[in-house]
């Protein structure tokens, strides 16, 4: 077998390195004309006529029944607009829907005028609803106001309160004096509206004097949970006999009364409940109000509630 020799190496390397660098540029030729053909393409696409073949193909494929045209449901928007009430209102019934009858009319015609009338409906107890929900937030806002610049002046005033609390058996806390109050609120999420749902108002009042009530047998334990109740602060002697069974008890009450009052707003129902504890009396009391009650008269009245003096706040809460 004979040898080749060095020439002929030499040339087969030549034509194979020509062969490769010709192959390089055939194929940089074809990217750049692929390139070039792309952007005609892209500069000569029609988005609109794409869409239209493209509804076409859909409507051929999903029925013929489909792509009648006076199937097309009509967009449903409220034709007039409800006028905001100046009162509060009960929360919105259900309205009951007459039978469609289709003796007149197609049952989608029928069917159109039920869902506009319910959809005027809807939008007009949403609109009423918002408006309500307003006004609660905004007698909340006046009543915070209100309550947070009268804490400030009775922290600095401290006047004695003359209403005294009856305890039991006649006994009673009095000449108690104003301590020191406080005014706070809160609102919603931000979410759900940021509305003031809540205004709080508390104060202690207190005196130098305490109380010495003494209670035999069973009846210990029931005036013990009887003074928690009451958020009375107390200390117990307990007597006990042989069997260490309490025979009585001796409670020593101080003269220290915490009271609170809560109004939280019902937007369910369209009204302001106010929670008091320790108000007039020993004990809670809750008063439902109109939103749109929650006016000045009130609020004063209010004021000379917390002071002990004659008041009509009684007689406003149940306007």
């Amino acid at each position: 077998m004979s040898t080749p020799k060095d020439s002929e190496i030499a040339s087969a390397i030549q034509d194979a390195i020509r062969a490769k660098r010709e192959r390089k540029t055939t194929i940089a030729e074809d990217i750049a004309e692929l390139e070039r053909a792309l952007l005609v393409d892209i500069e000569t696409f029609d988005l609109e006529a794409a869409e239209q073949r493209a509804q076409r193909e859909q409507s051929a494929n999903s029925g013929a029944g489909m792509v009648d045209a006076e199937l097309v449901f009509p967009t449903i928007v409220p034709t007039a607009k409800a006028s905001l009430p100046t009162k509060s209102a009960p929360s919105p019934q259900a309205v009951a829907q007459p039978p469609i009858d289709t003796s007149n009319g197609s049952l989608l015609d029928q069917l159109r005028q039920q869902a506009e009338i319910r959809q005027r409906q809807l939008h007009s107890e949403l609109t009423e609803r918002s408006a309500i929900n307003e006004t609660i937030d905004q007698s909340l806002k006046r009543v915070f106001f209100y309550l947070h610049d009268l804490v400030q002046q009775l922290n600095i005033v401290k006047p004695e309160i003359p209403r005294p609390y009856l305890v039991a058996d006649e006994r009673e806390l009095h000449a108690l004096a104003w301590q020191e109050g406080f005014a706070d609120y809160r609102t919603q999420s931000q979410a759900a509206g940021a509305l003031v749902e809540l205004v709080s108002f508390s104060y202690r009042l207190s005196s130098p004097d305490s109380l010495v009530i003494e209670r035999d047998g069973p009846v210990v334990e029931r005036f013990r949970a009887q003074l928690f109740d009451f958020g009375l602060q107390f200390s117990c002697k307990e007597f006990k006999n042989a069997r260490r069974y309490v025979e009585r008890a001796e409670f020593h009450i101080q003269s220290e009364v915490s009271v609170t009052a809560r109004w939280r707003a019902d937007f369910t129902n369209g009204k302001i409940v106010l929670e008091a504890r320790n108000l007039e009396r020993l004990g809670s009391v809750s008063y439902t109000l109109s939103a749109t009650a929650l006016d000045k008269a009130l609020f004063e009245e209010f004021g000379r509630l917390v002071l002990g003096q004659a008041n009509r706040f009684r007689e406003l809460v149940k306007r």
